[in-house]
């Protein structure tokens, strides 16, 4: 199935998108980890948005995610892993399946994490973010697992019993070695771990590493007023667009990216 709009990220900025294309009649699909383990859901009080003075933030997450499933958005939990645009549509890998939408909206909030030393240069090269991609790929021999995805132990052990000579390693500090390819790692202690392969499996992935070619600033996507991001049907909304990180300004480019985004349909 082909939907209308794809939005990666099922905080405010994304549900706001949902809830908008469905009032155009829109079909839509969110792809997210669990929404109320964002980190907005640890808030107390919501004291500066405007008409809910006090409001929690999980109390508010499950507003927004309540009126958008009643209005008929679908849901699929998984990590994205790449966005793929490719003319008049555009396709989202989800952990082993693929989506196909006539345009997305990345509204994945802002990665925490800087990208690990070699993870970059070696992408495709050793460094994999998909076990069920690219297990395969490694059977039979040695790799480094690290991560903080809410699967990480059952991502692990699927490895191991496709045959990958599985290590785990701590994300914070690791480095990865090579030059052409994976060779190894160092972890934070200096102890360098031969192998052939580096499954990173974060419970998100920057944009950087989401969408090929994405135009960055100051590591944000750059989005104009309309929301485009600058690659055909690929709208960005909330926090991975840059400053000021507030829920309110979330909210508002939700709206105008969904708004866009459906123009563009026409």
């Amino acid at each position: 199935m082909k939907y209308d709009l794809l939005v990666v990220g099922g905080g405010p900025a994304g549900l706001t998108a949902a809830i908008h294309a469905r009032a155009r009649d829109k079909s839509v699909l969110v792809i997210s980890n669990e929404p109320t383990a964002s980190p907005l859901c640890r808030a107390p009080e919501m004291a500066n948005y405007p008409g809910l003075p006090g409001v929690t933030g999980v109390e508010l997450v499950r507003r927004l995610l309540a009126q958008a499933r009643d209005m008929g958005a679908e849901f699929k939990t998984g990590r994205a892993l790449s966005v793929l645009p490719m003319g008049r549509s555009v396709m989202v890998s989800v952990e082993n399946d693929a989506v196909e939408g006539s345009a997305v909206i990345l509204a994945p909030g802002v990665s925490r994490a800087a990208p690990l030393k070699g993870e970059l240069e070696l992408l495709g090269r050793g460094v994999s973010y998909c076990a069920t991609c690219d297990g395969m790929l490694y059977r039979n021999k040695p790799i480094v697992c690290a991560g903080d995805a809410p699967n990480f132990a059952e991502e692990v052990e699927f490895l191991r019993s496709i045959g990958c000579q599985a290590t785990e390693a701590k994300l914070a500090g690791l480095e990865i070695l090579g030059t052409d390819r994976v060779t190894g790692v160092r972890d934070a202690k200096g102890e360098e771990i031969p192998c052939d392969g580096v499954f990173l499996l974060r419970a998100s992935i920057a944009p950087a590493q989401l969408v090929p070619g994405l135009d960055l600033e100051d590591g944000y996507i750059k989005a104009d007023g309309r929301m485009s991001a600058g690659l055909p049907g690929v709208f960005a909304a909330g926090d991975c667009t840059g400053q000021p990180l507030q829920l309110a300004k979330a909210v508002g480019q939700g709206q105008i990216a969904a708004h866009f985004a459906i123009e563009g349909m026409a």
